[in-house]
């Protein structure tokens, strides 16, 4: 799939000295896939990342789409002053998304960060792969139990 991830949210920071800060924030939006498997899949997304500009940044995020199936993924990136690559790990999901694995990846641009931290942006070059497992399978009715 490829896609476009756009969000905005608030971010608290801390100083760690005149060249280094760490940071949280949550960050809230809308999610559009394109590709051959999913053309025009919509969702909302949401990530919560703690970042560190000298050692890079680790998060979580839930996408849910229209039916309210989730898919979930830990987030890692450099997110450091020089660069903000990102890569996500999925991780799981409800629904059609149950058992989810895979990979993506997107660089993130900052569009207005604020004094008072207020932040909004959006992905670049977002691309990966996913694959769901498939859904549990209910015991015929009747079945006997060993």
């Amino acid at each position: 799939f490829q896609g476009t991830w756009t969000a905005a949210g608030s971010r608290q920071a801390v100083r760690l000295g005149p060249d280094r800060q760490a940071s949280i924030a949550k960050f809230e939006g809308t999610l559009l896939l394109a590709g051959p498997g999913r053309p025009g899949a919509g969702f909302r997304a949401e990530a919560i990342v703690l970042n560190d500009s000298a050692s890079g940044m680790v998060g979580r995020a839930v996408w849910t789409d229209e039916h309210g199936d989730q898919a979930y993924s830990e987030l890692r990136g450099e997110g450091t002053a020089t660069g903000n690559r990102v890569e996500g790990t999925f991780v799981g999901g409800t629904g059609r998304y149950s058992g989810a694995t895979g990979s993506y990846q997107f660089l993130w641009r900052f569009v207005l960060e604020s004094e008072d931290g207020t932040v909004q942006g959006h992905s670049v070059g977002l691309m990966g792969r996913v694959r769901v497992g498939s859904p549990p399978v209910a015991p015929p009715t009747g079945a006997s139990r060993p």
